[in-house]
């Protein structure tokens, strides 16, 4: 009776796994039936357009302007978006080339900065080269220090001489050194 059992079990278990993969089938046919019954219907409506394009007698003439009325819609709103799309291109070339100046300008900064740092180190490299040439030719036992500038514009004791204007005297006029920042 067991074995009889089992086979019964055995039975019972193939019997609902066909029944399992009848059913997987069914709907799987049932999708490709839907799915070409709507291809059928695509291919149908695509068949009217075409019968309705190649014989416009068949047309009504409701039909024609609503047909007519929406061309118009459409190329005015081709028309509309071409316009705006010609808008943006042009803002989008005005805002590419201010970006490109400003990137410019601080370009032609940043060489004049270098420019000056460059002029600044050169003169400093040739004060510093002429000092040691000086203290160098001075030799030993002399001292530049006593050769100092007074502040005045003097150099070692000698007096700059003050112009005159109208009987009295002036200071002599200094230029001024600017920065690069004014």
């Amino acid at each position: 009776m067991n074995e009889t059992l089992r086979e019964k079990e055995e039975l019972a278990r193939i019997e609902s796994e066909a029944l399992r993969k009848a059913r997987e089938d069914i709907s799987h046919l049932k999708r490709k039936v839907d799915q070409h019954a709507e291809l059928m219907g695509e291919k149908d409506r695509t068949a009217q357009v075409r019968s309705r394009i190649c014989h416009p007698i068949l047309l009504s003439h409701t039909s024609v302007q609503v047909l007519h009325d929406e061309i118009s819609t459409l190329q005015l709103e081709l028309g509309q978006i071409e316009e705006r799309n010609q808008n943006l291109t042009r803002d989008n070339a005005k805002l590419l080339q201010r970006w490109l100046d400003a990137k410019q300008t601080e370009i032609n900064r940043m060489n004049e900065a270098n420019d000056f740092y460059e002029d600044m180190r050169t003169r400093h490299e040739a004060s510093a080269n002429s000092r040691e040439a000086q203290e160098a030719a001075a030799g030993p036992g002399d001292h530049t220090d006593a050769q100092a500038s007074s502040g005045n514009g003097s150099v070692n004791g000698e007096e700059v001489a003050a112009g005159t204007k109208d009987g009295t005297r002036f200071q002599q006029e200094k230029s001024v050194n600017l920065t690069p920042n004014g």
